[in-house]
């Protein structure tokens, strides 16, 4: 049996695929996700995010913030970044021949996968790199059972 070729198959990949895009970064809509050229899909800070049996552990590349701009909130299992990116101060828009740093606000929400102990949150930004400790809500922390035998 002979199959026609469809066009419309690929319309419909390409319809999912898009749909599947736009529902991902749907929650940023508007804002500004990434500060590297070219590659705009990308979010902004750049994360590694890690864990032990006590708390997670945030990393984020974030070089050139004003210090006092950074803002990290924190409600029950969700992680909020935002700040400012410094422009270029003191540099005419006249003498620029190129300018790929961009500049200005930003804003980051991860949803991480555990409860987090809100007043116990920690971070410290240096060299560029914000690090943030999330100690784990007690009921989320894993705990030995002694096994009784008998």
């Amino acid at each position: 049996m002979w199959n026609a070729w469809n066009p419309l198959d690929g319309m419909h990949s390409l319809h999912r695929e898009l749909d599947r895009f736009l529902r991902g970064h749907r929650q940023e809509a508007g804002l500004r996700t990434a500060f590297l050229p070219g590659r705009a899909a990308r979010r902004y800070p750049l994360l590694n995010v890690s864990e032990d049996a006590e708390a997670l552990f945030v990393q984020a590349l974030a070089p050139g913030l004003k210090p006092d701009s950074i803002e990290v909130t924190v409600q029950g299992s969700t992680l909020r970044l935002a700040g400012e990116k410094a422009g270029h101060e003191g540099v005419e828009a006249v003498a620029f021949h190129r300018s790929e740093r961009a500049a200005g606000r930003f804003q980051r929400s991860l949803e991480l996968q555990t409860e987090i102990d809100e007043t116990q949150v920690s971070a410290h930004y240096r060299d560029g790199i914000l690090e943030i400790r999330l100690p784990k809500d007690q009921r989320a922390r894993a705990r030995n059972i002694k096994v009784s035998i008998g």
